[in-house]
């Protein structure tokens, strides 16, 4: 069926969730006519070190089908409506192929000008993924999804930047059945993302499972250049950084980093200082500050523990995914918390066995120390509820924005929302916790692959927040539980404005939670040697796994 006008299905908070009664007989049902039904229950908890990759490619390309539709999804829920973004040339949904793990970007020149990007399951029987986005150009009423970056060729771990011009970059990992690693390749659009040319050679930028990048938009030496790290144990060939400095088109060879972090984020001061976090328990915060130079190697001059006051955990919620990332930004606003340094994670605390919370720590002086860590969501403490996939984002004004997926209001511990919070004094207080979405249940429409992703993510603009997060609205009786995973694109805003309610509170003077690391005893000397002429990645040759590396030994973990 084709509508000569695109559909919508809206969904208010009076319906959007089944009476209980109701929804385990539609389980009962589809189980009874041979549909899978999701487990509604908790995935072992595993904590880092992680001993095996994220991502794995299990299963080839799906086979061609004719494609289904149904009107879009728009979920409204009270002042935020969120849109879906992966929907056909007639702004429909596409029933049978499911999206999660989005990550977005925004052209500041125009705010109305946005990318999504997601890994994209072309079939819910298959849970062979590729790099699908999506963009608009009506601030996320309306979205385009143009296809994939390669057809069937395995993708994952999607991650998008904007540039201070409003060009897009698209960091893709990418494997073959025939290899047991990954590499990654960056892709830039300089057309709002109507398009992408990948700038270097498949996997030339080396890279590995669980990468992220930044990019550097000061004014200073460094100005353009990408930076990204992995995770060191599942490299494409060697280490765990590295940058280019002609926008992706060659990378620098990859170099270690000290106490070697991983799953999280990076981020540059106004000065130009490169800032990247992750880990699990302990977090580390490193900082080069010569990452700006072209004619040096990279060094890391500042390493500090961060405490979270818990573990980054895999399972629990989402099956085999992980509960959330580490997430790093930086204040640009000029003003008086310029360039304060600040960490988010999901992490299950230390003195639980179960349930997650978002925990933010701050760092006033470039990195040197951290507070004490500050629990976001304001809820009865209760080891039964989850917190999952906190990111935040700074706005141009210095305002932090934090939003994360949260079960508190389900009978079950498992249905979600997408929950928001935000401070306007640099992280000492922080405004009651608002909802922001219509509860959804994240381990429905597992598309062979039982997670919903492992992050969402945020942009800030001085009035609110753009934000892409994956849910599960949409109705699919051959679908896991009867719906399908999608992405969704909200904006979130500030409500009533005011002061934030100042509870809980961080101490405002900052106490350091370890010293930091004046030099880096694992990272390689600088050398007088320009990098402006680094080689793509030689071909990768199959192997069994990893190639073992000199690297510190993971400090021991509760």
């Amino acid at each position: 069926m084709r509508f000569s006008t695109p559909l919508t299905t809206t969904i208010s908070p009076s319906h959007r969730a089944a009476p209980t009664a109701a929804r385990l007989h539609v389980v009962i049902c589809l189980f009874l006519v041979g549909a899978a039904t999701a487990s509604a229950q908790l995935a072992p908890i595993r904590k880092p070190p992680f001993n095996e990759p994220l991502e794995k490619y299990n299963m080839p390309p799906a086979p061609p089908r004719k494609m289904k539709t149904s009107p879009r999804m728009i979920s409204q829920f009270g002042v935020f409506t969120s849109f879906q973004v992966n929907v056909n040339s007639n702004g429909q949904n596409i029933l049978g192929d499911a999206a999660n793990e989005p990550s977005i970007s925004v052209d500041p020149t125009n705010l109305s000008k946005m990318v999504i990007a997601w890994r994209q399951f072309n079939s819910i029987n298959s849970d062979f993924r590729q790099s699908g986005w999506g963009y608009t150009t009506d601030a996320g009423t309306s979205w385009t999804f143009p296809g994939v970056l390669q057809n069937n060729v395995f993708r994952s771990d999607p991650v998008t930047k904007s540039d201070e011009l409003g060009n897009f970059f698209y960091l893709s990992l990418q494997s073959t059945q025939a290899e047991s690693f990954f590499c990654d390749d960056v892709w830039r659009s300089t057309n709002g993302g109507q398009t992408f040319t990948e700038q270097s050679p498949d996997e030339a930028g080396h890279g590995g499972d669980k990468e992220w990048f930044t990019i550097d938009t000061t004014n200073g030496t460094g100005h353009g250049f990408l930076y990204q790290f992995w995770t060191g144990f599942f490299a494409c060939d060697s280490g765990e950084f590295n940058r280019s400095i002609d926008s992706g088109v060659t990378w620098q060879t990859p170099i270690n980093i000290p106490n070697s972090p991983d799953t999280g984020a990076m981020d540059v001061d106004t000065n130009g200082n490169l800032f990247l976090a992750g880990g699990g328990a302990p977090f580390y915060c490193v900082r080069s500050s010569n990452a700006q130079n072209p004619n040096v190697t990279p060094t890391f001059d500042r390493v500090t523990s961060v405490n979270l006051g818990g573990n980054l955990i895999q399972g629990g919620i989402n099956g085999i995914g992980l509960c959330g990332q580490t997430f790093v930004a930086v204040d640009h606003s000029g003003g008086p918390t310029n360039n304060y340094v600040y960490v988010l994670a999901s992490v299950e605390p230390f003195s639980a066995s179960n349930g997650t919370d978002v925990m933010f720590a701050r760092s006033t002086d470039g990195g040197q120390t951290f507070s004490a860590p500050l629990r976001i969501n304001d809820d009865p403490i209760n080891q039964n509820k989850w917190h999952i996939f906190g990111t935040l984002s700074v706005a141009p004004n210095g305002r932090i924005d934090v939003v994360w997926l949260d079960t508190r209001n389900a009978s079950n511990n498992i249905d979600a929302q997408l929950f928001y919070s935000w401070s306007t004094d640099g992280g000492v207080t922080w405004a009651p916790n608002v909802a922001a979405s219509n509860s959804f249940n994240p381990q429905d429409g597992y598309p062979q692959n039982q997670k919903i992703g492992d992050y969402i993510t945020i942009v800030s603009d001085n009035t609110g927040g753009h934000v892409a997060y994956a849910a599960t609205f949409n109705v699919n009786p051959n679908a896991v539980g009867g719906h399908e995973q999608d992405v969704y694109y909200v904006r979130v805003v500030p409500s009533g404005g005011g002061t934030p309610t100042p509870t809980p509170t961080a101490s405002p003077t900052p106490t350091a939670t370890a010293t930091a690391t004046a030099t880096a005893t694992a990272t390689p000397t600088a050398t007088p040697t320009a990098t402006a002429t680094a080689t793509p990645r030689p071909t990768p040759t199959p192997r069994l796994g990893p190639t073992p590396r000199s690297r510190p030994t993971p400090v021991p973990r509760s």
